[in-house]
């Protein structure tokens, strides 16, 4: 039987790739597209070699985008999170990094066309129903992928994309702190849970025997420590408006420590059962907020001001990320942005098992 062929477009989104699609070129929502998604990623198999998936949950990602209908929108945006070693498709977040993939990715397709030397992209993130804005260059009518921004996490420098964000309190889980408490305590150790746009469970490193200095491969290798994490996160989510969240990719969980290299604070978030080579975009925005909120396990910890609008450096295994946040008055947080960089990889079509 002959392989079925599928437009698609692998972008670098931030510190992470995904296969893009064009919503008319899949099946409809269910479980012949979760079929489909899984096979294009080669998921589940550790390699994932028998697709394009990169073996990692920051490679093993789909975005699915269209024109949207809304008023407030240019394009919608469906993000899934492909297991790599279950068949599980989950639908039940947001990618900040990919997000940085999608206006390119609509302008390469002709969704929307350029508007002068910047472009602004107004984009609807399906997931949580929302809007995120996000501004870039685009001389002479195409995307710019060069330019002379680093972020860490990524080699080399790329074009400039800022990503701004509204009203992302409570995205997933229907407010800022889910549980109605800056505390919470579980196991004997104390937590705040969070979501500003991703559900993330902080806890100080401390209080599970660890520095925060760690690097990836010595928590990838603690089984000890992910038990306890896998404890924790099984009693919040439920408590996070998440419901069972056994096979579920949220809430993310982050240890905190201080500051190593001058940051807000330093940290090492698990996806949730894998240490992150860096941090996620929105789980960035989440652990940053926290910083801001009195009665948080972030007090003591993290290097703040009092000022209406701060720039705070998440420290990460490998390297920072910088988040911009802006307070009204009463010191709520009203708006965060944050500075990304995107690439097209490659443009073609991906072929899955004509059976399919």
């Amino acid at each position: 039987m002959k392989q079925t062929l599928i437009p698609c477009v692998l972008m670098r989104g931030g510190t992470s790739k995904a296969a893009c699609f064009l919503a008319s070129d899949l099946p409809e929502a269910g479980p012949q597209r979760d079929r489909v998604l899984l096979a294009v990623m080669g998921s589940p198999d550790p390699r994932q070699i028998d697709g394009i998936g990169g073996a990692d949950p920051l490679t093993s990602k789909v975005a699915i985008i269209s024109p949207s209908t809304r008023p407030d929108a240019d394009i919608d945006y469906l993000f899934a999170q492909v297991n790599v070693h279950q068949a599980v498709v989950d639908y039940g977040q947001n990618c900040g990094n990919i997000l940085a993939a999608v206006a390119p990715f609509a302008i390469e397709k002709g969704l929307i066309r350029a508007q002068g030397d910047i472009t602004r992209v107004r984009i609807f993130m399906i997931n949580t129903g929302q809007i995120a804005v996000a501004q870039f260059a685009t001389p002479d009518g195409t995307v710019e992928y060069q330019g002379e921004t680093q972020i860490d996490g990524v080699p080399g420098f790329g074009a400039e994309q800022i990503l701004q964000f509204e009203d992302i309190a409570g995205s997933s889980c229907g407010s800022l702190l889910p549980t109605g408490e800056a505390r919470n305590r579980f196991d004997g150790i104390e937590v705040t849970c969070i979501d500003n746009g991703m559900p993330v469970v902080i806890l100080r490193a401390e209080d599970v025997g660890c520095t925060g200095q760690e690097t990836r491969e010595q928590l990838e290798s603690n089984a000890e420590l992910k038990a306890r994490l896998e404890s924790i996160r099984l009693q919040a989510g439920p408590l996070m408006n998440l419901g069972d969240v056994t096979k579920r990719t949220v809430p993310k969980m982050t240890l905190i420590a201080p500051p190593a290299n001058g940051g807000a604070l330093s940290t090492r978030t698990f996806i949730p059962h894998r240490c992150h080579a860096s941090i996620g975009v929105l789980g960035a925005v989440s652990v940053a907020t926290a910083c801001l909120i009195p009665g948080s396990v972030t007090q003591g910890i993290a290097q703040i001001t009092d000022t209406r609008q701060q720039r705070l450096a998440v420290e990460h295994p490998s390297g920072e990320f910088s988040v911009m946040l802006t307070r009204d008055e009463a010191g709520k947080v009203t708006q965060s942005g944050l500075i990304r960089t995107a690439r097209l990889l490659f443009d073609g079509r991906v072929a899955i098992p004509g059976s399919l």
